[in-house]
């Protein structure tokens, strides 16, 4: 018996832009899942349920509404501790090529859009008043039917909330697969040889003369760029790439943790409870327990 993440197969034809399902249930039992279409999905009365989304873990409250753009990147809504009988979830699921260069998403009127569509591969977590100002159109859209104003109306969900600027991202950029961002050259210039070599010594001083930039310069710089300190953005990334390997692998924890370039077993496993909220043991566990069993 193997336990997998199910590739849930979406009702959107090959010619359909988008589908829409409201629906009122008692508990949540999907599984972990992933599928090729991208996915905002709104609960109201779910508080105390558990969302997993990639490498990151929270207990929701009454209401949550997340997006998710990225067609790897696992995700489930969880029973945990939610004991309310009316959990209303409204799940829309669409097509939308925001990458290609030859779309509007590249043009300045979808330039918000465009970054947290691009925010939204990993996963992005709306604040409550988010979620609040788009419920009266999100529930206007399970009712509008099909056609040109459907479409309509969702531009105008997606174009809402993209004014959000405080929506948080959820799972590390390694886990999810995806590389994030519009920054400067220089800072993806860092962050890629960072991805290259996580599992090396990283010395701030080799990363700032890749950049031509003093140390204590470029510091500064790529906290005003990213909004983490260099050496908490390494940590990000091996636990991001730790977590993938204990999700897609049966190496084991020492294993891992010194492959993702961490010198001591014991730090390992503080910083991960401090990031993950769990040890690296607890945390491939609880995905094992979300799997389909096949």
């Amino acid at each position: 018996m193997e336990s997998k993440v199910l590739h849930e197969i979406t009702p959107l034809s090959e010619h359909e832009f988008m589908y829409v399902a409201d629906r009122h249930k008692q508990e949540f039992d999907y599984p972990i899942h992933c599928h090729e279409v991208m996915e905002l999905n709104f609960v109201a009365g779910g508080a105390g349920a558990r969302r997993i989304v990639g490498d990151h873990s929270e207990v929701i409250g009454d209401l949550d509404l997340v997006l998710i753009t990225s067609s790897n990147l696992e995700h489930v809504w969880e029973q945990h501790e939610c004991r309310s009988k009316d959990i209303h979830e409204i799940t829309v699921q669409f097509y939308l090529p925001f990458e290609d260069e030859h779309t509007p998403f590249h043009t300045n009127p979808y330039q918000t859009i465009y970054r947290m569509l691009q925010r939204a591969q990993r996963g992005l977590a709306f604040p409550t008043e988010a979620a609040l100002s788009v419920y009266y159109l999100l529930k206007k859209l399970t009712m509008q039917g099909e056609g040109f104003r459907t479409v309509q109306l969702f531009f105008e969900i997606i174009y809402e909330l993209s004014k959000y600027e405080d929506a948080r991202e959820l799972s590390t950029s390694s886990f999810a697969k995806v590389d994030v961002g519009s920054e400067s050259r220089r800072v993806l210039k860092v962050k890629d040889y960072i991805r290259q070599h996580y599992m090396d010594d990283i010395r701030l001083d080799e990363l700032a003369t890749l950049v031509g930039m003093t140390p204590t310069a470029f510091s500064r710089f790529f906290h005003a760029s990213t909004g983490k300190a260099l050496s908490e953005y390494i940590v990000d990334v091996r636990l991001g790439y730790a977590a993938r390997r204990l999700v897609d692998t049966t190496d084991s924890v020492s294993e891992i943790c010194y492959t993702s370039g961490f010198n001591t077993l014991s730090n390992f496993n503080r910083l991960f409870r401090k990031r993950k909220g769990c040890n690296p043991t607890e945390f491939r566990e609880k995905y094992q327990k979300t799997k389909v069993i096949i």
